[in-house]
């Protein structure tokens, strides 16, 4: 009866999450437009750091009021957890969408007409993102992801006495991207289309901006409340299935708390907005390996076991593999939906090292 609470209380909080971005992803580009932010930069920046804060906040709690060392380690592991998670999982359920989407339209297609669509000319059938130039763009995320990852991943093997001090250089790695992205979308000539009404003020054909900013607030905190009890049953429910406590909080938990990023990209999929979708997830996997890094590193010893570097190891390759494909120009929803294969590597490899 217990274990039947808890899978009731996934659902529920799941569907709060899933409608909570909903209204997020909605107030979230009238924000972008009430800023001036080009589009892209509404994914890479607005979004990401919106569904990126509740997790940079319990990292926060994590690291700087945790009574043991065990306890401050959660903290760290949710900073290699994250853009784990985000790189393979986010990315793959984008890819399936995007490939769930096209099937239904053929489907819709030959229902329509009795007989197989015209082939599309490839590479437009195949490509996730048509021009080359914003496939160039979401690569460069990347580019910045990938070394600060690294030496993340390296100071948590070395120990020496300015350790501590290096987690500055990330909020200031962060601050340059935030600061590099804001520019590149405004002078590029990223501009907004036409926004569905917001929720908050449906009838209003522009609403106000503190309306914007109330539904905005608002579903980031019941993302937030929603995703913590969501990660909390979790931790119930791994036990009873035979799972160890270290399995789930490395394996079930960052899945959890990036829940709201595999959202939004669902979301933006659905609303043809595949651009939107993946720059949320690099925006959010920037501030992962920045944020939460440098308060760990200012916080906490910062030394990883072999489940840890193991973690840092798979992402590291998923992005690699991310990577050649976007500077080659093919990135397709196929390719994408690979990703999530790294996570599936990596739980393999959990468990015979925890074993």
């Amino acid at each position: 009866m217990v274990l039947v609470i808890h899978y009731v209380l996934l659902v529920v909080c799941a569907v709060a999450i899933y409608l909570s971005c909903e209204w997020f992803v909605n107030a979230v580009e009238w924000l972008g437009r009430r800023l001036d932010v080009g589009r892209m930069a509404v994914g890479t920046i607005l979004a990401a750091f919106g569904t990126a804060l509740p997790e940079s906040v319990v990292t926060l709690v994590a690291v700087t009021t945790g009574a043991s060392e065990k306890q401050k380690n959660i903290g760290v592991g949710a900073a290699l957890g994250g853009p784990l998670a985000l790189s393979t999982i986010a990315y793959g359920v984008t890819g399936a969408m995007l490939l769930l989407k096209r099937h239904r339209e053929v489907k819709a297609v030959r229902e329509r007409t009795g007989a197989a669509p015209a082939p599309v000319p490839d590479p437009a059938r195949r490509q996730v993102l048509g021009a080359e130039r914003d496939t160039r763009r979401l690569a460069k995320d990347q580019e910045w992801f990938l070394p600060i990852f690294v030496v993340k991943v390296t100071l948590g093997l070395v120990a020496f006495a300015v350790k501590h001090y290096l987690g500055l250089l990330f909020f200031a790695a962060y601050a340059v991207y935030f600061s590099r992205e804001i520019r590149s979308s405004r002078a590029g000539g990223d501009k907004h289309e036409e926004l569905e009404p917001l929720r908050f003020q449906r009838k209003a054909a522009s609403p106000a901006t503190r309306a914007v900013v109330a539904q905005t607030v608002a579903t980031l905190l019941v993302i937030f409340l929603a995703s913590q009890l969501f990660v909390k049953q979790l931790d119930a429910v791994g036990p009873m299935l035979g799972l160890s406590s270290a399995v789930t909080a490395l394996l079930l938990s960052p899945v959890a708390t990036e829940l709201p990023e595999v959202m939004n990209a669902i979301i933006w999929v659905r609303q043809d907005k595949t651009k939107l979708a993946l720059a949320n997830i690099s925006g959010a996997m920037m501030i992962q390996a920045t944020v939460p890094s440098g308060l760990g590193l200012l916080f906490t010893p910062w030394k990883f076991d072999a489940a840890l570097l193991w973690s840092g190891v798979v992402t590291v390759v998923a992005i690699v593999y991310l990577l050649t494909t976007m500077r080659a120009h093919r990135l397709t929803a196929g390719r994408l939906t690979v990703a999530a294969a790294f996570y599936v590597v990596f739980a393999v490899g959990l468990v015979l090292i925890l074993v």
